[in-house]
């Protein structure tokens, strides 16, 4: 009888690798090793070799950066999607785009299963079993953090490093590292661990994709950074002259000057959607100045009521993501909606980097909305002031309504 066949999105950490050895070994299952390449520094010969040696039919590798960074960060750009005002989403826009490909190879595969090694506490198992069963709703889940005979065996993270040693799964040491980390082109995140404590301060070895500001360069970085209908075209160093045009190579050309310069750093406690407060630091160095230039892009080139409406939608979407619901009709109207407003977002923002700070400093659009002569304090540029009496008149109309009501019951 032919065995079951489960595609494993296999990391080549402790976890997927343990959870890999035990469905092979110990529950007779045939596992497809899926391993998603969306930018974290991994040597893949090597996690090919152990998944195999673990006991994995196949390993496959997917290269998914471009797709990445074009079909998931740049439109969580558009739209200034931050979770809980701080987040740029890192981990939460990267599960949609694996489950995606997970779901494609569980189909080539003739996999009746798919699996994770997410925990049962955290988001990553609802980003990706909301995004499976939204794919394919006749998958099947084995989830092992959810499963009482993995759970019997394994009540903590030391079990699984004694399973290891036993079965000689190598593992790479933690006591240098006593958090957990994830990363990918957007971001790397610490968290877990002695970083638990959300009043322990972390040193600054825990950071590793951005220079501590306090020892970035003395003299700033300048960059410009072009837009066409919201979307980032082309970065200029102004320093230097560089210009990146592709956008897989105009984000790591970000990450690169603005992890030099120190950008992108955030020490949170964010709410789960499971219930529970969690403690993160987040190093997002090319997000980071990409929001911000977008940000200002949008001051000179947005009309005032779609920005406020959009403004409104913005947190909501951002929650979306995060929640998991990437692959749901909710996601598909509001992206619509983005995609509509940043229609003539065009033009080009100057941003400057300096010890761990990004700010704009210039911005241009040949869809601007800004009217200098009108604006300005010193001519009156076809504004008539005289205007403004009756303005102010009917705004204030209920402001005097109120004020009698007030005066008329007595009250001050």
């Amino acid at each position: 009888m032919a065995k079951q066949k489960v595609v494993l999105a296999y990391s080549g950490g402790l976890d997927t690798s343990v959870i890999l050895h035990w469905m092979v070994h110990q529950k007779n299952y045939e596992v497809v090793a899926y391993i998603a390449d969306i930018g974290q520094k991994e040597d893949y010969e090597a996690a090919k070799k152990k998944a195999m040696d673990c006991g994995a039919s196949k390993v496959i590798v997917k290269d998914l950066k471009a797709e990445f960074v074009t079909d998931y960060i740049f439109p969580a750009v558009q739209a200034n999607a931050i979770y809980e005002e701080r987040y740029l989403l890192g981990t939460s826009l990267a599960r949609p785009l694996i489950a995606k490909y997970q779901i494609e190879i569980a189909k080539q595969e003739g996999a009746e299963f798919v699996s994770h090694g997410s925990t049962g506490k955290g988001n990553d198992q609802v980003r990706f079993e909301m995004s499976y069963l939204a794919l394919n709703p006749k998958i099947k889940i084995l989830a092992p953090w959810k499963m009482q005979e993995w759970l019997a065996e394994f009540k903590g993270r030391d079990d699984l490093i004694a399973y290891a040693a036993k079965h000689g799964i190598p593992v790479q040491a933690t006591s240098k590292k006593p958090y957990s980390e994830d990363e990918n082109l957007m971001h790397i995140s610490h968290e877990a661990g002695i970083l638990e404590d959300p009043a322990h301060i972390p040193e600054d070895s825990v950071y590793s994709r951005t220079t501590s500001p306090k020892a970035a360069p003395d003299k700033s970085t300048m960059l410009e950074i072009h837009f066409q209908d919201g979307l980032p075209v082309k970065v200029l160093n102004k320093n230097d002259g560089t210009i990146v045009t592709k956008p897989l190579e105009l984000f790591l050309y970000l990450n690169k000057v603005g992890g030099e310069n120190g950008v992108g750093r955030v020490d949170m406690v964010e709410n789960r959607f499971v219930g529970i407060k969690s403690r993160g630091l987040y190093e997002t160095p090319g997000g980071t100045i990409l929001h911000i230039a977008h940000r200002d892009i949008e001051s000179i080139a947005m009309d005032r009521e779609v920005m406020r409406l959009r403004d409104m939608l913005s947190p909501r979407y951002a929650e979306m993501i995060y929640n998991g619901f990437w692959f749901s009709p909710e996601h598909d109207f509001l992206k619509a909606a983005f995609d509509k407003s940043q229609e003539l977002i065009n033009g080009k923002v100057t941003v400057e980097l300096y010890k761990g700070n990004c700010w704009p400093v210039a911005r241009e659009s040949p869809c601007s909305l800004y009217n200098q002569d009108l604006g300005s304090m010193h001519i009156a540029g076809g504004f008539d002031q005289t205007d403004s009496i009756g303005f102010i008149k009917i705004n204030a109309i209920r402001l005097m309504a109120h004020r009698a009501i007030i005066d008329k019951m007595g009250k001050a």
